[in-house]
């Protein structure tokens, strides 16, 4: 099999992967770029509820910190990318992605109001969930697969967990608000594939509330 022949397979993983690589390797030319491009796309609270950057919430996604972050987060957006592109539509591939994405950077932007964050981590925990959700949907057709699964699922989960609260500087907030969008979004479009429009409705409507809420909180947090 050729290279086109791989990319054709999964070209949603392959394609989310070469823009967060490009980017890391145009930041590794000089550190005023590299901090030039992370000041200007990270994840910031304040940036994103006061100023109105809603970009940030795009633009942290294909950013990443250092060469082991974006290593272990392409490792592990190929390993369940792949599996989750040819479960899902490429539409609800890239809805879960994005959602999960968003729901993790809410998440962190409300534990960590003062913080800058970068990474894919939340859309990758997303997707992680999507598949929980489809296998807990066809369970009954997959008793065996079933609890293979949801044995490494939880030894999966109970690791990136531990090792979230080991070290401070990864954002425990974002993978577990990532991980609950793509159980949910996961579970509601493997029940139903036509139910991929309701998921995006509802979560976008759900993000514009957290989004207003998160707006009266900085509020609250710049007079205190």
């Amino acid at each position: 099999m050729n290279n086109i022949e791989k990319f054709k397979e999964i070209p949603l993983t392959y394609s989310l992967m070469a823009v967060s690589i490009l980017l890391f390797l145009i930041s590794t030319i000089n550190d005023t770029l590299a901090e030039t491009i992370y000041v200007a796309g990270a994840l910031h609270g304040y940036s994103v509820v006061v100023k109105g950057e809603l970009y940030r919430l795009l633009s942290s996604i294909f950013l990443h910190s250092g060469g082991m972050h974006i290593v272990m987060n392409m490792l592990s957006l190929y390993i369940v990318g792949k599996m989750v592109e040819k479960l899902f539509s490429k539409t609800a591939y890239l809805s879960l992605y994005f959602i999960s994405a968003f729901f993790g950077s809410f998440a962190s932007m409300y534990i960590h109001v003062d913080s800058a964050a970068v990474g894919a981590s939340g859309a990758i925990f997303g997707l992680f969930g999507a598949l929980a959700g489809f296998v807990f949907v066809h369970k009954n057709r997959m008793v065996t697969q079933f609890k293979a699964f949801m044995k490494d699922f939880g030894i999966i989960l109970l690791i990136n967990l531990g090792i979230g609260f080991a070290f401070p500087s990864i954002d425990v907030s974002a993978h577990v608000g990532g991980l609950i969008a793509g159980i949910v979004g996961g579970y509601v479009i493997a029940k139903n594939p036509k139910f991929v429009w309701a998921y995006v409705f509802i979560s976008l409507l759900l993000l514009v509330l957290f989004y207003n809420y998160l707006t009266s909180l900085y509020a609250n947090y710049l007079f205190i």
